[in-house]
């Protein structure tokens, strides 16, 4: 799983449902929700 800090909760939950993307820029990144509040999260990196 993959950990990113949460906006909303401000702390660092694991991904629920993580999916790999590329940025515009064409650096990797993770997109997924919080499994806690449900808000999108972002994590930059591959």
């Amino acid at each position: 799983m993959v950990e990113a800090y949460c906006m909303k909760c401000r702390a660092k939950r694991e991904m629920k449902d993580p999916e790999k993307i590329t940025m515009k820029n064409g650096k990797p990144a993770t997109k997924g929700t919080c499994p806690e509040c449900g808000t999108k999260m972002f994590k930059i990196g591959g």
